[in-house]
Parts: structure tokens; C-alpha cells; sequence
């Protein structure tokens, strides 16, 4: 089997990656930057850099996989997207590509990462991915698009396209840019944290090693999701002052010196919709299609996560 990974360099990329080159295939990854070769690999890897925003970019780095896994994002991230107006050539337009690439009339299995944030302030908690989508957000908007375009290139039988829609991601690594990791970087440098208001709503954290094993789920069952977006998660929700305290502990616990301090802030002018509502998910849906579930509790990723981060 030849498997292309798009953004493999990336924080979830490098996972799946990893996850994936454990496994006896042959192995694309492709990314804006050297991809770092994982250890102990069994699958024959080939590297490929190469800026997928090009033209005729996509059509290489997709030539002759059986199955795609795309992880490109823009690099101004989900905050970042409505004000930039090349974030959308990135997170749609790549996509677009890889469903129109000529092919010699296989289906590829093609598996999108998309984001629960899509469906806008949740209707409900938890969300199970029945929910209509109202996103809020431009990156949520190019995000729904792009499902969208993958999802009519399934029925007009070019790909076999799989959307998992991702909740918050953490783990140690240097890629790591999101709440987790710059709560725990702080801590590490003996800063206060600080929560928005009472710290109340709630997250739903999902490690990146499982979030990996959940993709390569993906590829496996391929032809049972189909045509069709799961959103991924455990199930529980945390709230960001819990998360906060716990991170000040495990952080605490590594180094040896007091816990740093939580403390309540205003939240800043410009925060999206979506940050002052609860995100938990149901992610029964994939579940029972797949097997996957989260392996790692949270206590043991955040162990694992200050040791990488520290």
C-alpha cells in the first residue's frame, strides 16, 4: 500500500507519521519542510518538501497513493484566518487538488482533518456530529468547505473521502503551538497562569499519539466511512481552570518547586464565538465503526507532555 501523508512535518502530522511507519507500506511524507524520519521505522519512507500551495505541487506529492491523509494547515492557524486572505488557498484549495488530481480511474482513500469547531457554538454538550454546522469563524468556514468539496468528490466516485473532525490536541512537542502546551511552557518558566472569567467551559483533550491511531482506524475501515465527517474525542470534559490547576501540578511535580498560581483574567477583546461555550464530544460514531478509542488518560499525557516540553 502507498500511503501519502500531506504536512507531515507538522505536530499531528509527525504523529500520524510515526504511527504509520510502523506499519509495512510504502510511505510519502510530504511537508514544507524536511519531515524528521521516525526511529524503528518497517515501512519504506520517501521524503518529499515541497510548498503544496504551487501549482501541479499536489499532483506529484499524490501520484500513485493508494490513500492521502491530509494534515496541511495554513500557517497562521485557526486565529488567524480571517485576517488573512491566503489561509483559504491552504486549508480549501489543497484539498481541491488532491479530489482533481488525474488519476487512471482508482479511488484513493482520502482522510481530511477537520476541526468539532465547525459546527459552531454547540447546540448541545456533548456534540455527536448530528448537529447542523453554523461555523463562526473564517478558518471553520474553510474547514466545512473543504469537508464539503471531499464530500462530493466521494459520491462523484474519485475518492473515498473520510472527514475526522478534531477536538483540542496536545502532546510534547515543539509543533504543539495550542493551550496545553503554552499553559505548560509558562509553568515551566515559573509564570502565573491565567484563565478567561471563572475558567468554567469546558475542553475536550485528546492526545496526539491517539489522535494518530485514530487516522490510521481511518485508512483501515476506509470503505465503512466513506462519504461521511466523525468527530473525535473522549468523551469528558475539562474544565480550562481544572486543566490549568492540574498543569501547574504536573509541572510542579517534574521540577521540584511550588506550583505556580491560576488566576482569573478578563478574556481579551476579538475572541472567536466559540471560546466562551463547552466543546465535548461523543465520538461514538467512530467508534463503533472502527474499535478506536483513547488509550492514554489525561494525567499520564500530561506527565508525558512536560517531560518532552521541559
Amino acid at each position: 500500500m502507498n500511503v501519502t501523508v500531506l504536512g507531515a512535518s507538522g505536530f499531528v502530522g509527525s504523529a500520524v507519521t510515526a504511527a504509520l511507519a510502523r506499519r509495512p507500506i510504502r510511505l510519502r511524507a510530504v511537508a514544507r519542510r524536511p519531515a524528521a524520519l521516525p526511529p524503528g521505522a518497517v515501512a519504506e519512507i520517501e521524503t518529499v518538501t515541497a510548498d503544496l500551495t504551487e501549482p501541479d505541487a499536489v499532483e506529484a506529492a499524490v501520484a500513485g497513493a493508494d490513500a492521502v491523509v491530509h494534515l496541511v494547515l495554513h500557517e497562521s492557524g485557526w486565529r488567524g484566518a480571517d485576517d488573512d486572505p491566503d489561509s483559504g488557498r491552504t486549508n480549501v484549495g489543497v484539498l481541491h487538488d488532491v479530489v482533481r488530481a488525474r488519476r487512471d480511474g482508482s479511488r484513493p482513500v482520502v482522510v481530511f482533518a477537520g476541526s468539532t469547531s465547525q459546527v459552531g457554538p454547540p447546540p448541545r454538550v456533548p456534540i455527536d456530529g448530528t448537529e447542523p454546522d453554523r461555523p463562526a469563524t473564517a478558518y471553520d468556514r474553510q474547514k466545512l468547505a473543504a469537508e464539503e468539496l471531499l464530500r462530493a468528490a466521494t459520491a462523484d466516485g474519485l475518492v473515498r473521502g473520510v472527514t475526522l473532525r478534531l477536538p483540542t490536541i496536545f502532546g510534547g512537542s515543539a509543533q504543539d503551538r495550542g493551550v496545553v502546551a503554552a499553559m505548560m511552557r509558562k509553568a515551566l518558566a515559573g509564570e502565573p497562569l491565567t484563565v478567561w472569567a471563572d475558567g468554567a467551559v469546558q475542553r475536550d483533550l485528546l492526545y496526539v499519539d491517539d489522535t494518530a491511531e485514530a487516522f490510521v482506524a481511518a485508512l483501515d475501515h476506509a470503505d465503512m466511512l466513506a462519504g461521511r465527517s466523525y468527530p473525535l474525542g473522549t468523551g469528558v470534559g475539562v474544565s480550562l481552570r481544572e486543566l490549568f490547576g492540574a498543569i501547574a501540578g504536573v509541572v510542579a511535580g517534574h521540577t521540584g518547586r511550588p506550583a505556580v498560581p491560576v488566576l482569573s483574567v478578563p478574556p481579551p477583546p476579538g475572541t472567536a464565538a466559540t471560546d466562551a461555550h463547552s466543546m465535548v464530544v461523543d465520538a461514538s460514531a467512530f467508534r463503533s465503526a472502527t474499535g478506536w478509542r483513547p488509550l492514554v488518560p489525561l494525567a499520564e499525557a500530561l506527565r508525558r507532555t512536560v517531560k518532552v516540553l521541559a
